[in-house]
């Protein structure tokens, strides 16, 4: 099956929809006193302990919105920032304690999906200097593994191997100029062990989360970052040395930039066979998510440089309703909470309290979240795959009701008035959290189009452009005072509710913002 017949991503897509996608078991069973071990370990691979300076960086308002521009000679991308970068991504923050079954719960740096923390994060780099003398070798170059237990680094591989990515990327710039990249697994059944084939969307939803704080960090310390789908999926998974029915790549994230590309050609790329510690006593096989991730693979170099260059061009219709124009804080009025500081205060509330944010807050979260994103995937950075779409329950300054936001008139289009509060509920699967919310925001895409130009591999790009806008959003409602979580959703419900304006759109992510209820 190849890229083109996407016929696949409606049947994966379909079949996992809430209430009654033909894919799902609703009889499935989780136990979460069996859930698998969180962590990837590897079995006699020793560790590299990471420098962890927690300094503060940039305000996080400023990180979460801004793209770092390159500047040649500086700032040098050296091993305490790739330290940094890696544990303000994936790191464990806190521990959290919980009653029998599930005891002390590592709380990582980005959200996740049920708490499995199914995402693996790699990194495969040139040599890097030492940041006390700007020379020699802080890290060897080679192909590494990040253990979030340990906050260390485990060599795979020893060398230069950014050639094998240069070209599994059909030579994408910014791979070639990067001298670290970041690559994203996903390892199935440590998610789909509670749910199911619909683990492959929140491969790319806790993805995304990750994401958004990587390139927030990267953006702090002014190393320009860019999110790349476009690669040969093969390739990648021999350089890691994956076990391809278990662990899926999913997208590569170049880190900082140097004047020279001549890089030498990489050593020979040569089975591992690496052992690690078992995820469970017994795994159970979901082959629709092998199917689907085959059927939006790239065969070669030529289908990655065919596949990026014809990014999909969406129209969007002119607003019909009335527009509220946002009214985001002033520079001088943001919070000044660094970036490092919110990541590590962001939490999941279990409860919001119905009381109301201000519009103001609500105007610079959107404005700070969706300026725009430097893909490979977007025509321009401002060329969003989604739409956010608004259930407003309690803001202070904006009459309740339904929206739909305009990015490029930085306004909200009211497409029906009225208190929605319980629909809200509903179409989170009845979960309170979305009723108690102040807003809760559904990313939509308008798939067909993008999936002629894109193929299925268009698809992992819609749920990770959602989970990208999502992710910023968290940390934006952090660093304003508020809290925000991931929910899940009836599929066909969300779209009927905002029809006719979100006919045919399918929806990809929905995030919950308030005040978080106080513990009796």
């Amino acid at each position: 099956m190849s890229n083109h017949d996407i016929q696949a991503t409606w049947h994966y897509h379909n079949g996992t929809k809430h209430p009654s996608g033909r894919l799902m078991n609703p009889q499935h069973p989780f136990d979460p006193s069996r859930q698998p071990l969180l962590f990837k370990i590897y079995k006699g691979l020793p560790p590299l302990s990471l420098p962890l300076d927690s300094s503060p960086s940039l305000p996080a308002l400023e990180a979460i919105a801004g793209r770092a521009q390159t500047i040649d000679g500086e700032p040098v991308l050296d091993l305490p920032t790739v330290a940094r970068l890696l544990y303000f991504s994936a790191g464990i923050t806190k521990y959290l304690e919980y009653p029998p079954p599930w005891g002390r719960i590592p709380f990582r740096a980005a959200a996740c999906t049920g708490a499995l923390y199914h995402i693996e994060l790699y990194l495969v780099c040139g040599d890097l200097p030492d940041p006390s003398t700007g020379s020699g070798q802080g890290l060897e170059a080679g192909v590494y593994h990040f253990d979030p237990q340990a906050l260390a680094l485990r060599r795979l591989r020893q060398g230069d191997y950014r050639q094998v990515l240069v070209a599994a990327s059909a030579h994408e710039p910014s791979v070639a100029y990067a001298p670290a990249t970041f690559v994203l697994t996903d390892v199935i059944w440590r998610n789909a062990v509670k749910y199911q084939v619909r683990e492959y969307r929140h491969a790319f939803w806790d993805g995304g989360t990750l994401l958004a704080n990587t390139l927030a960090m990267a953006a702090a310390h002014r190393l320009p970052a860019r999110v790349v789908l476009g690669f040969v999926d093969a390739e990648l998974s021999r350089l890691l040395d994956l076990d391809s029915e278990r662990e899926l790549a999913l997208a590569l994230v170049p880190i900082g930039a140097t004047p020279d590309t001549s890089v030498l050609p990489a050593p020979p790329v040569i089975p591992l066979s690496l052992e690690i510690e078992p995820y469970s006593r017994r795994e159970l096989d979901f082959p629709a998510i092998r199917v689907m991730h085959a059927a939006s693979s790239l065969p070669d170099a030529s289908a990655v440089a065919a596949w990026r260059s014809a990014p999909p061009h969406l129209a969007r219709p002119a607003p019909t309703g009335p527009l509220t124009a946002l009214h985001p804080l002033a520079d001088d009025e943001l919070p000044p909470d660094p970036i490092e500081q919110v990541i590590v205060r962001r939490g999941s509330p279990r409860a919001f309290a119905r009381e109301a944010i201000a519009f103001r807050q609500l105007s610079t979260a959107l404005d700070r979240a969706l300026r725009g994103l430097n893909a490979d995937f977007l025509e321009s950075p401002q060329a969003l795959l989604n739409e956010a779409y608004l259930i407003v329950n309690a803001v202070d300054g904006l009459a309740p009701g339904a929206y739909v936001y305009h990015p490029d008139r930085q306004a909200l289009e009211l497409l029906k008035t009225g208190n929605f509060r319980s629909t809200a509920g509903e179409l989170a699967l009845h979960q309170d959290l979305a009723a108690d919310a102040s807003v809760a925001i559904f990313f939509l895409a308008d798939l067909p189009p993008i999936l002629a130009r894109q193929g299925n591999r268009g698809y992992r790009a819609a749920q990770l452009d959602a989970s990208l806008a999502a992710g910023r959003l968290y940390l934006a409602a952090y660093a304003l005072g508020f809290g925000a979580t991931g929910l899940t959703f009836f599929d066909d419900a969300v779209t009927n509710f905002f029809s006719p304006h979100a006919q045919g759109k399918s929806v990809m992510f929905l995030i919950a913002l308030g005040k978080k209820r106080k513990r009796s």
